[in-house]
This record gives C-alpha cells, sequence and structure tokens, in this order.
C-alpha cells in the first residue's frame, strides 16, 4: 500500500494534514482511493473512492500532489521530524509472553491513533534488557507525546508503566524523557 503525507502551517500557525494512499484487497483488480486530512493532533475526515484500478490510482494520486502543492502542502522530510519513545519497564530481562502482548496491542493502538490524527507513524519496536521500546517518528512531537498518553489510557495498556521520550531524528541517543515529569534519565538500551 503506497501512501503519500503531506503537511503545512494554516493561517492561524497550526499543521494540518493530507495524506492519500491505495488498497487493494487479496488479489482484487479494484481497490480503493484513500484522502485522509485535517488539523494534527485531531480526529481526521476521511474520503473514499471505491473500485479504482491501479491504472486509475495512479492518476488519483497524481491530482492529489498537484492539488496539495497548489495548496501550500509538501511532504517533511524524515530528518526534519522527532521520534517519540513509547517505553515500558519490564520486570524481566527478556520479557515475558505478557510482554510481547503487550508490545503488539500498544503497536496497534499507537498505529491507529497517531495516525488519524496526523501524528505520525510506528516504525518499530524491540526489547531491551528490562525494557519495551516503540519508535514513533512524528512531525510534531509534543503533541504525539499528549496523543500517545491519551491512547495507551483509552487502550487500558498498562500506563503506569510507560515513559515517552523525544529525540530529533539524527540523534536518538540524545532523547529525553517527555512524560512522566519531573524528567528522570531515558536510555534505550
Amino acid at each position: 500500500m503506497a501512501i503519500i503525507r503531506t503537511y503545512r502551517l494554516d493561517e492561524k500557525n497550526e499543521l494540518q494534514f493530507r495524506e492519500a494512499w491505495y488498497q487493494q484487497f487479496d488479489d482484487e483488480e479494484l481497490g480503493q482511493f484513500v484522502i485522509n486530512h485535517g488539523t494534527v493532533g485531531h480526529m481526521s475526515k476521511t474520503n473514499e473512492v471505491q473500485d479504482v484500478k491501479a491504472e486509475r490510482a495512479d492518476e488519483l494520486f497524481a491530482g492529489f500532489l498537484a492539488t496539495c502543492a497548489e495548496d501550500g502542502f509538501a511532504e517533511i522530510p524524515t530528518e526534519e521530524q522527532s521520534w517519540v519513545i513509547v517505553q515500558y519497564a519490564l520486570k524481566t530481562v527478556e520479557g515475558t509472553e505478557r510482554d510481547r502482548y503487550m508490545e503488539k496491542k500498544a503497536t496497534e493502538a499507537l498505529t491507529g491513533h497517531l495516525a488519524w490524527r496526523g501524528l505520525g507513524t510506528v516504525e518499530s519496536s524491540d526489547f531491551a534488557p528490562r525494557k519495551l521500546n516503540i519508535r514513533v517518528l512524528s512531525p510534531a512531537p509534543k503533541l504525539a507525546v499528549a496523543a500517545v498518553k491519551v491512547c495507551i489510557r483509552d487502550a487500558k495498556l498498562d500506563f503506569t508503566k510507560m515513559s515517552v521520550g523525544t529525540a530529533p531524528y539524527d540523534n536518538l541517543e540524545a532523547v529525553k524523557m517527555a512524560h512522566p515529569m519531573p524528567a528522570k534519565p531515558f536510555s534505550l538500551s
């Protein structure tokens, strides 16, 4: 599934986003073309075009990009975004079966919650000694931290055992704790 994400600052200095993707289902010739848009940090609005062939999707992507450019939207390069690290303290060095379940559920919950609000994408997760790290790439890290807290609390995923840190894209080792406060040292390993 190809996806294009674009952003712009509006006249109120709020970050807006538009994204489009084309999705086909299990060996079907037709798929759907989806445009999702809104203010970053708020639930987006979605428009869909059903029963679209791949060739038509290419035309729709071209039109989407042209409209975005006309309206001042552009993709934000990866290196201009930030990391948001969701971290859970674990009771064992390698993690338990329950911790792997937590990784799966937290990753699923964060993926949907952040994407529908233009706040970023879950890029990876891993286990370090006594820690579970979930890495999110975000164009708006402060808003993403607030959304992570809401998402994890709403999903009932051990909110009290979670820490969240942020770091520039090109310096993950410079991660700083953003939740809970007061800040303590934050390490990925």
